[in-house]
């Protein structure tokens, strides 16, 4: 009964009704149409960083910052924070037996350098990878040219952006077996390495962020962020030991011109298989016997240490659990796991920033909406006087009274909700229908992709209806406490 008497009054007062129906659904409907893009944003992102670089989970060392896999996550000090070694790091590798939503896991060193190529330099972000596990971890990476580093194998792999770029400021093509000379400063000094270029690759994330990875060796990411090399299990043989002689001239013959006086240089071998630049020492003691060199696997690359463990975790696994499980068991090992938004840093984050923001002036936006329906039900209220004191006359009780206006609003604000998302997926289907290009690269890797596509969002469709009902509730308050307070003689005076 008190539904229908609900809808004949919003029947018989269609202005008021329509314009309150219109204020809630442009309401609704921005805030159906903003989420369904940070939605679709956010799942873009997530599947990109995922499959290319972050895994599902990242374990590092704690700080007193989060970091992400390249620096800290806190802008004004990323610049001056040194990416620390993640201690206990075979200790942790056995514990991750222990959970069965573990996919798989390999793991980074990460260091930040210059690139020199072609008479050219270029700022570059290093992951050096265990060849042998990182590949399989992420199929966002496709193969272009050349082929994929080997475990035990000096090099690096470039993407075809930074391919590109090389081309186009030296003029020259980009060759696979091209040297590639890396230099980096610290504490301790310059480091200095050259590696050959073994394949070009591209991510199928988008951005300026992803285009200046690099993919390395870990030796080589070792040697230029300053950490701990891993040793080979191979003997040097005889003819490269003599070189330490004390009788020969020792160590500071080395490094003397004469050494390099002959028509082959040390650091090449016979069969020129051994990394260029790679280091006397390295040469000496890093390959095998037979002067095989990387391309052979003889090395060894599994000791030393490490920046992130990267795990990924089976189908319909449950991140946030496995998170908060991994830190109870990292505690003793003063390391701590975070999720994929973390490892990719500002990018990732700023969207959770820009949906907050968002978010909230669509809340401002409510306030505003707020305010002015409870002026026209204000209104609406004061021209129903009589009605309502006759209601009060003939029995009707505080409760009835409220719940009907309350009915009214309810309803209105269901309908306001309906309406906003109808008008939403016309609209999201009218902007996926004329399929805008993105040509800045910041804005592309935010959205997920190249071109703008917008998904229906199932929970911005609920969480829309949610805001207009409560919209509808909140701007009826003032109103029914206006109502009940309507004596019955002033329907008798009227």
């Amino acid at each position: 009964m008190i539904f229908l008497l609900a809808v004949r009054n919003i029947l018989r007062n269609k202005k008021n009704s329509v314009i309150i129906m219109l204020l809630i659904g442009v309401i609704a409907a921005l805030f159906f149409i903003g989420n369904s893009v940070f939605t679709r944003s956010n799942r873009g992102l997530r599947q990109s960083y995922v499959d290319n670089l972050t895994g599902d989970i990242i374990i590092e060392k704690k700080t007193d910052v989060t970091m992400n896999l390249f620096g800290a996550n806190a802008p004004i000090i990323d610049d001056y924070f040194a990416i620390p070694i993640l201690g206990a790091y075979n200790d942790i590798v056995n514990q991750l037996s222990a959970f069965p939503e573990i996919q798989a896991y390999t793991s980074q060193v990460s260091v930040s350098c210059k690139l020199d190529a072609l008479d050219n330099s270029f700022n570059a972000l290093l992951c050096g990878v265990d060849a042998a596990t990182y590949f399989d971890m992420f199929p966002g990476i496709a193969l272009l040219e050349g082929r994929f580093l080997a475990p035990g194998e000096y090099g690096a792999m470039i993407t075809r952006e930074r391919a590109d770029e090389i081309e186009r400021k030296s003029g020259q093509k980009v060759e696979i077996g091209m040297p590639l000379l890396f230099t980096s400063a610290g504490d301790t000094g310059f480091k200095i390495r050259e590696v050959p270029l073994t394949g070009i690759f591209s991510y199928t994330a988008r951005g300026r962020f992803v285009s200046e990875i690099i993919i390395v060796d870990v030796q080589t990411a070792r040697v230029l962020a300053a950490v701990q090399i891993a040793t080979s299990d191979v003997e040097p043989d005889a003819g490269k030991l003599v070189l330490l002689d004390e009788s020969l001239g020792g160590i500071d013959d080395v490094f003397s011109g004469d050494l390099f006086a002959g028509d082959e240089p040390l650091t090449e071998a016979a069969d020129g298989d051994s990394p260029p630049l790679a280091g006397v020492l390295d040469y000496l003691f890093l390959n095998g016997s037979d002067g095989t060199g990387g391309a052979s696997g003889s090395k060894d690359f599994s000791g030393g240490d490490w920046n992130f463990i990267i795990l990924r975790l089976k189908k319909g696994a449950s991140a946030g659990r496995v998170i908060a499980e991994l830190n109870r068991t990292l505690a003793n090992f003063d390391a701590l796991a975070l999720g994929w938004r973390f490892a990719a840093g500002s990018s990732a984050i700023l969207i959770l920033l820009l949906q907050a923001l968002f978010n909230a002036g669509i809340a401002l936006a409510g306030l505003t909406g707020v305010i002015a329906i409870i002026n026209i039900m204000l209104i609406a209220v004061f021209r129903r006087t009589r009605e309502i004191g006759t209601l009060r006359a003939i029995g009707a009780s505080d409760s009835y009274i409220r719940l009907l206006i309350l009915c009214e609003n309810s309803i209105i604000g269901l309908c306001a909700g309906f309406t906003g998302i109808a008008a939403g997926v016309v609209i999201l289907n009218a902007v996926n229908g004329m399929r805008i290009t993105i040509a800045n690269e910041l804005i592309a890797g935010l959205l997920g992709g190249d071109v703008l596509m917008i998904d229906f969002s199932a929970s911005a469709a609920l969480l829309s209806f949610v805001v207009a009902f409560v919209l509808s509730i909140l701007a009826s308050i003032y109103p029914v406490d206006t109502a009940v307070k309507i004596e019955p003689v002033v329907a008798i005076r009227g």
